[in-house]
């Protein structure tokens, strides 16, 4: 049976106590129904994995004893900064969730000029926290040791003029450049269009600001998919992906 592993934010420290977050609380004493004397895997965000025993548990408090750490190198070399226009409800979702799961390290929700969905600062933070949390989640599951910061929204505009990579690319399906000529970078910005497609002007903009078209292949994929397809395009050429 698979050890549960638990995202605990804050400093871990091997041969001390720790007090789980209340999410972990819900998750291990109310949906597992865990037990004092049970073992549980921890991590922060540090890149360390951490062994911990329960020692007590009840409704509202769960204290674990950190056994050992040890630290897997799970984590790409390979530095993904996705620009994502927003779309709707469970389709962005799945962008963040699935861009999770293969590696990207950042992540900023962009409005585009035809992106549909309008936010307030209130639900900007709102949706900010939500997708930061599907992030988490989606570390827990498949086991990665860093968990991908969601930044604030952003305009496109302000984006492509300000993030810093060694390579930059926009998914834009009128190209024919091959990225096996391009020389290995360390570190990629990756600008993906909203359900409607960017704009010739954005287009336009983002080469005037450094980024390269990429197409990867014949095929024009929904928003949600086009992420974790270039991305992994992208770690197999030059990351982790054997």
């Amino acid at each position: 049976m698979r050890v549960p592993r638990f995202f605990q934010p804050g400093k871990i420290t091997s041969g001390q106590s720790c007090e789980l977050s209340e999410n972990n609380v819900q998750h291990v004493s109310k949906v597992l129904r865990m037990k004092p004397g049970q073992q549980l895997i921890l991590f922060n965000g540090d890149g360390n994995e951490y062994q911990a025993t329960i020692s007590q548990l009840s409704k509202k408090q769960v204290t674990v004893t950190i056994d050992a750490s040890t630290n897997p190198a799970r984590e790409s070399s390979l530095r993904i900064h996705i620009g994502q226009s927003i779309s709707r409800g469970e389709r962005m979702d799945y962008a963040v969730q699935k861009a999770t799961e293969t590696g990207m390290a950042e992540m900023t929700p962009l409005f585009s000029e035809r992106c549909e969905v309008r936010l307030n600062a209130e639900r900007q933070q709102k949706r900010q926290q939500h997708w930061q949390q599907i992030a988490v989640s989606a570390c827990e599951q498949s086991l990665r040791t860093s968990v991908p910061e969601i930044h604030a929204p952003s305009s496109l505009e302000q984006w492509i003029t300000s993030v810093e990579a060694d390579l930059k690319l926009v998914l834009h399906h009128h190209t024919e450049t091959p990225l096996q000529q391009t020389q290995a970078p360390a570190s990629v910005a990756l600008l993906i269009g909203p359900e409607g497609g960017l704009t010739e002007r954005e287009v336009e903009l983002a080469i005037e600001s450094g980024f390269k078209p990429l197409a990867i292949g014949p095929r024009v994929f929904r928003t949600e998919t086009a992420p974790v397809a270039a991305q992994s395009i992208l770690q197999y050429l030059w990351g982790d992906f054997a």
